[in-house]
């Protein structure tokens, strides 16, 4: 995994974190439920990542 591509994903959860939280403070249920899924896209890029590290090594 390139470091570009974990700055990429680390960038998004933060983003997807926020969101979730902005969307708690406010009671909108819509962009509390886009962060979730935003951290849940970028928590399986890095999965699928890793598992193409541990078949490289």
């Amino acid at each position: 995994m390139s470091a570009s591509d974990k700055i990429k994903n680390a960038t998004e959860e933060a983003v997807g974190k926020a969101k979730e939280s902005v969307g708690k403070m406010t009671d909108n249920e819509r962009l509390e439920a886009e962060g979730k899924a935003d951290q849940t896209k970028a928590n399986l890029k890095q999965a699928g990542e890793n598992v193409k590290d541990a078949l490289t090594d």
